[in-house]
């Protein structure tokens, strides 16, 4: 038998919140499979099981508090009701943990030769050999009640699992999302059905970008005129951290206007070889986060952190770079430890690592803290300008915003002209009290001067 204690998930954290069970008793897991998902003031986590084996006891529920070092699960051998039938031989009375569960929870099968499966709405969440599909509970209960089948949907989580998110797609399409149905294509497929007949106005303007996406948020209102709901706790974190930023510090916002084209050139040019050969885009935000990493240490008060009342301020000669993630939790800020050390093509892995993680749970709160300099890349949403708010102790945090074609004033040996070029604004937020107007504006002219001029070819490992 091996017990499954909350594990220590930062160095402040001390307990954690059960929101989410991925398993239940009788269930075989996997090792590093995830079996419970763990809500902090910090961050939302998946924890894996530490062996494989069968899961025999769940000692919380959802919902409950537990302390950091607890013991919130029992995974051994052998099937949970012989573990249920010796506990009752030991003790004198039966095993109540299965008693109230409804038809969702399933005992592992015992194994047998291989039959054509009887007709049910509920299949097992995890079967041996590997061949099961992975899925929580409420995944599996949206499935039954939508009549389609786990081997329907093509499950993207760590593992295979199913996402809720995956579970809504495939409903929302009749279940026609399944497994080698080209499921990565259907978003493309949907956006081109939706546009395929825009209004006059829209089609008479060539090269129109597609209508935004809609929020992530949406709210059921069941035909009333208002709900309310009760705030998660990522959103009260958010809340509490905007608002300790804005009353213990004093903020505002420089910015520079830069000329991409030449980093845009090279990345049109270069960006499918370098997807060949790395497994990962290559957008922008790489060559903005290299561009700040070679310009902070020129400008160490930009790379720093200050405490008014112990009167000192500390500079870092590393650099732990923040970025702003999108959620459906909401934004967080895992950082990139050490970023001074990597090129555009490390860079460019690093963030697609974190930013997966982050949307799935899988960041740890340490990576949530430590942060020197915060990037946040509004422009990925059409911000064409932005005054973002700090995250002390950090002193600056620099927004990215839209990357725009635009008719510029263009002046070289023959004088003045017109051209078109791609623009960016980006928009520096400073604490005022360890960084002075100078100094920012400084480290900006600095920064759009790497940005315009450095090559950065070399970088792209091509």
């Amino acid at each position: 038998m091996a017990e499954v204690q909350l594990p220590q998930l930062g160095e402040s954290v001390t307990e954690g919140v059960i929101t989410a069970w991925l398993v239940e008793v009788g269930d075989s897991v996997e090792k590093d499979q995830p079996i419970v998902e763990i809500s902090t003031d910090k961050v939302d986590t998946e924890i894996p099981s530490p062996v494989a084996g069968t899961v025999q006891e769940l000692k919380a529920g959802v919902d409950d508090t537990v302390e950091v070092g607890a013991v919130i699960a029992v995974i051994g051998e052998g099937d949970a009701n012989d573990a249920a039938d010796k506990d009752a031989d030991n003790e004198g009375a039966a095993d109540e943990d299965n008693e109230g569960a409804e038809d969702e929870a399933e005992p592992a099968p015992e194994p047998k030769e291989p039959t054509a499966p009887e007709p049910t709405a509920a299949a097992p969440q995890v079967a041996d050999g590997g061949g099961g599909v992975l899925m929580s509970p409420l995944v599996r209960k949206l499935l039954r009640e939508a009549g389609i089948g786990p081997d329907q949907v093509e499950g993207t989580g760590l593992g295979g699992r199913i996402t809720r998110e995956d579970a809504e797609r495939a409903i929302a399409s009749g279940g026609e999302h399944a497994k080698g149905s080209g499921v990565a294509d259907q978003p493309a497929a949907a956006a081109a059905e939706r546009t395929a007949t825009p209004p006059p106005a829209v089609q008479a303007v060539a090269g129109t970008r597609e209508r935004p996406l809609p929020a992530p948020t949406q709210i059921d209102f069941g035909g009333e005129r208002e709900v309310t709901q009760d705030l998660t706790r990522v959103r009260k974190a958010i809340a509490k951290a905007m608002m300790h930023s804005m009353q213990t510090t004093a903020q505002l916002t420089a910015a520079v206007e830069v000329d991409m084209t030449a980093i845009m050139n090279l990345r049109s040019a270069l960006k499918d070889d370098f997807k060949a050969r790395q497994g990962v885009s290559l957008s922008p935000l790489p060559f903005v986060c290299r561009a700040v990493t070679m310009t902070l240490p020129r400008h160490p008060t930009v790379n720093s952190s200050m405490d008014l009342e112990a009167g000192t301020a500390t500079f870092h000669r590393y650099i732990n770079l923040g970025l702003a993630v999108d959620t459906e939790r909401g934004l967080l800020v895992p950082n990139i430890k050490d970023a001074q050390d990597l090129t555009v093509a490390a860079l460019a892995h690093q963030i697609a690592d974190v930013a997966t993680r982050t949307r799935s749970k899988g960041i740890t709160p340490d990576e949530l803290s430590g942060a020197t300099f915060t990037v946040t890349n509004t422009g990925s949403v059409g911000t064409l300008f932005d005054t973002p708010i700090l995250n002390p102790p950090e002193v600056a945090i620099l927004a990215a915003c839209a990357i725009e074609k635009r008719p510029v004033v263009v002046s070289d040996a023959y004088g003045d002209s017109i051209a078109i070029r791609w623009m960016t604004y980006l928009c520096m937020s400073y604490d005022h009290r360890m960084l002075d107007g100078a100094d920012a504006a400084r480290f900006l002219q600095d920064l759009k001067w790497v940005l315009e001029n450095h090559d950065f070819l070399d970088e792209l490992g091509l």
